[in-house]
């Protein structure tokens, strides 16, 4: 049988009143009164019931994550960081896939699940301004990523501009000067566009060239299309001594064509990722990468999300979240290293 706040009520002594008060975390609450009903509680195993007390509130205890590849192990860890958040203050996470297409961006904003979720938090990538201009304020919209649509709503993201020139900064404090950079999508994706920049403007105040014959474009995001960028530079007969990557799967796709020619990571060719996600942690060559703070960005979107069902936001935040560059095997290499798999 479910233990109700009546029967905590009954066993601590106390009214349902002052029961309610301590499960609902209320500060007018003397510490004494919170122990003797928290003791209570444990005791009879109570659990509350979320779903009531948010409906008590007109509300319905969900939070929407929007995001385009659910595949992408960076999503995945950022997801399990929104959806960690949420469980904090009690909310549960409907997640959304939208592939990246415009079209499911533009459904998934303007609302179309509003009857069952309190708030929005979306990662778009092809969403333009004009998309949210129109929209409906149905529930809180949090953008994630690195698209400015100079809009009034809250924006989470990281200086993808410096991280990329620390990333470049770290190769070429190692001695590195041919950097190429793999991961350019010229003209649809803001990230990319902003992480290429960030590669020009640390090359251009070294006073060494950013050579666009170094720069490979590519039609995803993935392993292979690391790979398939990493073989086109080397095929044209150039040979950087240095790899600056997208994100960690392109810098993993690109390890293993190096790998298969015989060139050594990094002893011949450094490679630095973007995103930190664990499956580098544990590649055959340990991945330095940039490390996005995840966890804060899931704890902020969140947190936003909350504030404006509680009225307590008032002009929109756009928060930079913070990042370090975690250095491992693939630039120090094995010896240098003292970041061991699994850090």
């Amino acid at each position: 049988m479910r233990v109700s706040l009546k029967d905590v009520a009954a066993h601590a002594g106390v009214s349902i009143k002052t029961v309610s008060n301590v499960v609902n975390n209320y500060q007018h609450v003397t510490p004494a009164m919170r122990e003797r009903v928290q003791r209570s509680i444990d005791a009879l195993g109570y659990r509350p019931n979320l779903a009531a007390r948010h409906l008590r509130k007109g509300r319905t205890g969900i939070i929407a994550l929007a995001l385009p590849e659910l595949g992408n192990p960076y999503f995945a860890e950022l997801a399990a960081a929104v959806i960690d958040a949420a469980a904090a203050h009690d909310y549960i996470v409907l997640l959304d896939h939208t592939g990246g297409r415009r079209e499911q961006e533009i459904l998934v904003s303007q609302g179309f699940r509003a009857r069952v979720i309190d708030g929005l938090i979306l990662s778009p990538i092809e969403l333009e301004t004009e998309d949210l201009s129109d929209r409906a304020e149905n529930v809180p919209l949090v953008l994630l990523g690195e698209r400015d649509y100079d809009l009034q709503y809250d924006h989470i993201a990281i200086d993808n501009v410096a991280a990329a020139r620390a990333a470049v900064r770290h190769l070429l404090g190692l001695g590195r000067r041919e950097i190429a950079f793999i991961g350019d999508r010229r003209g649809r994706s803001e990230p990319a566009q902003l992480r290429v920049r960030g590669w020009r403007e640390e090359l251009t105040a070294a006073g060494l060239p950013a050579d666009d014959g170094l720069v490979a474009a590519t039609e995803g995001w993935g392993h292979a299309d690391g790979a398939a960028a990493m073989s086109r530079i080397l095929e044209t007969g150039r040979r950087p001594d240095a790899v600056f990557a997208y994100n960690d799967p392109m810098a993993i796709g690109a390890m293993r064509v190096l790998h298969e020619r015989g060139l050594r990571v990094p002893e011949d060719i450094a490679i630095v990722g973007f995103d930190d996600v664990v499956e580098g942690h544990f590649a055959a060559v340990t991945l330095t990468s940039v490390s996005p703070d995840k966890g804060a960005i899931g704890r902020l979107a969140v947190e936003c999300v909350l504030a404006r069902l509680g009225g307590e936001a008032s002009e929109p935040r756009s928060v930079w979240a913070d990042y370090r560059l975690v250095e491992r095997e693939s630039t120090l290499g094995r010896a240098a290293s003292k970041d061991r798999p699994g850090a």
